[in-house]
């Protein structure tokens, strides 16, 4: 993989705009408490498992969320299972996805839909497909939550939320 490509050496290089000390390995490293070596095997793909604390500090150091996210999405055997948002949108584009997600009409079908199927206590093959449908679909509204708490998480870290 091309170190251009890594999403540890993008976030490093996108934090280097707000800070000018992670411009290079060498002072990101020892910000990092690990040898430049090992960051240059992280951000060249060389290492295929960071280690998760590693993960949590270049997330925390780089004001980058979206590390923690997509390490638990591709490296994690349960979080890829999980509904989680991996990239950072811009507010108008989450706010739009949540909104349509929250639709009151969408949202009153899905309660009317999940006390027929709760009713009876037992799901049928045909209430399956219907329960179904609306864990997609609340999946799509938890993935919605994750990027905007990821966003909320970055505006923080840059001084442009509340203190």
């Amino acid at each position: 993989m091309e170190c251009n490509e890594n999403i540890y050496f993008t976030c490093r290089k996108r934090a280097a705009l707000h800070n000018d000390r992670l411009n290079s390995r060498e002072s990101a490293a020892e910000l990092l408490g690990i040898s430049s070596s090992t960051l240059a095997n992280y951000e060249l793909g060389i290492t295929k498992a960071v280690p998760v604390d590693m993960v949590v500090m270049m997330a925390d150091l780089y004001g980058s969320p979206e590390l923690k996210s997509m390490y638990c999405k591709n490296d994690c055997l349960i979080g890829r299972l999980l509904p989680i948002a991996t990239k950072v949108d811009s507010l108008q584009g989450i706010t739009i996805r949540l909104l349509n997600c929250l639709d009151s009409d969408e949202i009153l079908a899905i309660k009317k839909k999940l006390i027929d199927i709760a009713s009876d206590g037992v799901i049928s093959p045909d209430e399956g497909k219907e329960l179904a449908a609306i864990l997609e679909r609340l999946d799509n509204l938890s993935k919605s939550i994750s990027e905007l708490r990821m966003l909320a998480e970055k505006c923080k870290e840059r001084g442009k939320l509340w203190n």
